[in-house]
């Protein structure tokens, strides 16, 4: 079941950069129904079946190169659901044995949200809220099973040790981690703190407001542009109907969306850099200084993908790289909780080793 669980984390990764994908190749009404394109189970592409979708939709003629990137979408995020389902049925038939059954419950039902945002992205056309929750949803999902894959992962260790050593009673942990201990709550801030970012990165994904800056570091040549819009940049209450294909904001309100998103990035970078550099300083064991680097490392990869679509203009490949690097940044800071989290049982576990060692140094 881990196994599968883990498989469902990489195919959720792909789904979200076949969804940039989608988005950024200006497809995501390549398909104007749902589930089906143009009432086709693939995009039609014979004469025939071009000439009976047209008739279908005369507004949104066939665009075989835009249906595709959508339609592939549909079917890894399909793929994606049967496999969650899977593990949700597996889990019930063995949850008399401890294997952790409610949280792929509430996956498989949060997928059944996903596919319901996923269609209303296309019958409101667009809508950024819906858009932007639906991105939402996606790296949602991809957390939640990443966090499956880490209980499935304790479990099967507990049975492991279970089945080897006889249970004792473990000691407290040392006084000395009571400091990393500490930054705990920290770690959650800056989780929010990747979670807002990641909404703002939507948000600007669904109004296209990605290009509203060209240059660096400033905007449109200035440090805080003039005339930005941030009533109009971020007003939740657009009405459903148009086509948002291409967007409908004006060009201060999507350069106010854009501003926002960098300075959040900033925020993000200054937070963590003075975070990680605290848990480095405090903690000398091989638990935490691994997911320490490897969020060092998502984090200025991140950084760096972000400033290479402005400088490229928003090259699809790298555009691509961007959104799946925020699901590693993510899914980084998820890992360093997990293992914050275990540090005590870890140190406890520890202890009665370190003890026999030392009874047997001192014989």
């Amino acid at each position: 079941m881990v196994n599968w669980a883990t498989f469902s984390v990489i195919l959720a990764v792909v789904v979200i950069m076949l969804g940039a994908w989608t988005r950024l190749a200006d497809a995501g009404l390549g398909c104007p129904d749902w589930p089906g394109c143009y009432g086709f189970l693939t995009v039609p592409q014979s004469d025939s079946h071009i000439a009976i979708a047209n008739a279908r939709f005369p507004d949104t003629p066939v665009d075989v190169a835009k249906g595709w990137p959508e339609m592939i979408h549909r079917y890894a995020a399909g793929t994606l659901g049967l496999v969650v389902f899977g593990l949700a049925g597996s889990a019930v038939r063995k949850r008399r044995s401890g294997v952790p059954f409610k949280l792929p419950l509430f996956i498989a039902g949060f997928i059944l949200l996903q596919g319901a945002f996923g269609m209303w992205t296309v019958t409101l056309k667009l809508w950024p809220q819906v858009v932007a929750l639906h991105l939402l949803g996606g790296f949602t999902t991809l957390s939640l099973l990443a966090l499956l894959v880490l209980r499935l992962r304790k479990f099967s260790g507990v049975q492991a040790s279970s089945a080897s050593t006889a249970s004792q009673a473990m000691p407290k942990p040392a006084r000395a981690m009571s400091s990393v201990i500490s930054l705990r709550p920290w770690l959650y801030v800056g989780l929010l703190l990747v979670i807002m970012q990641i909404a703002l990165g939507a948000w600007t994904a669904a109004n296209y407001a990605a290009v509203a800056c060209t240059d660096l570091p400033t905007c449109q040549g200035q440090w805080w542009p003039e005339g930005m819009d941030f009533q109009h940049g971020f007003d939740i209450t657009q009405h459903v109907g148009p086509n948002y294909l291409g967007g409908q904001l004006t060009a201060d309100g999507r350069v106010a969306i854009h501003v926002t998103h960098r300075v959040g990035a900033l925020v993000v970078l200054a937070y963590f850099a003075g975070l990680l550099t605290l848990i480095w300083r405090r903690s000398d064991n091989r638990e935490l200084r691994g997911p320490v680097l490897l969020v060092t490392t998502a984090l200025v990869a991140q950084i760096t993908l972000g400033l290479a679509n402005i400088v490229f203009h928003i090259p699809l490949p790298v555009a691509v790289a961007h959104n799946a690097m925020g699901a590693g940044l993510l899914l980084s800071v998820i890992y360093l909780i997990w293992q914050h989290h275990l540090l005590p049982q870890t140190q406890a576990a520890r202890a009665p080793h370190t003890k026999i060692m030392h009874q047997e140094i001192a014989a």
